[in-house]
């Protein structure tokens, strides 16, 4: 029902609400780049693609698996060419990885060819959802939390390049989801 009320208010949005570019979506792991996004494409009816999902697809293997057999330097490489494989293409909307926005070459892309949007959480709700999950190759450390809080600290400032910085609190998705568009239609307000 929630869905359904999100794509009604949003109805004349839709893709030209970014002006024909894609929407990626940046932030660290459970940040809700995924199921944020895979709403916003819903409300807005444009494609969703998740750059793991796609490198997994592409590879054969589990993102952890990569980062075992391969190193996270081989990686980011993967990640760096299927970003821009999905970038050349049509609209969407974009989930990356966690460290995507971090590669200088990825970040260049994403600033270049898409709209970001840095979905910002605070240090205790990342903690929440990743915690439910296992398969972060990132976190396999004695003391998970703060490697989380780690990764925060160092890549908060990067994230903060983002064209629109969006807070992703628990709740309902689609309070996300009005705000980043809410935030596109005021940017296109700007252009």
């Amino acid at each position: 029902m929630r869905r359904s009320r999100v794509k009604q208010d949003n109805e004349n949005s839709g893709p030209n609400v970014a002006n024909g570019k894609t929407i990626a979506l940046v932030g660290l792991m459970g940040a809700g780049k995924s199921s944020i996004g895979r709403r916003l494409a819903d409300s807005l009816s444009l494609p969703f693609y998740d750059s793991d999902t796609e490198i997994e697809q592409a590879a054969g293997l589990s993102v952890s698996d990569i980062f075992s057999i391969h190193g996270e330097e081989e990686f980011r490489r993967g990640e760096q060419r299927v970003i821009e494989r999905l970038l050349d293409g049509p609209q969407h909307i974009l989930a990356t990885g966690g460290g995507a926005f971090m590669n200088e070459t990825t970040r260049a892309l994403l600033k270049s060819r898409a709209i970001t949007v840095w979905l910002r959480a605070d240090l205790e709700t990342l903690w929440r959802r990743v915690n439910k999950r296992d398969g972060r190759p990132l976190l396999k450390t004695e003391n998970p939390k703060d490697k989380l809080r780690q990764l925060l600290e160092a890549r908060q400032s990067t994230y903060a390049e983002a064209d629109l910085i969006i807070d992703s609190r628990d709740g309902p998705h689609h309070t996300a989801v009005n705000a980043i568009i809410e935030a596109l239609k005021g940017r296109m307000q700007v252009s």
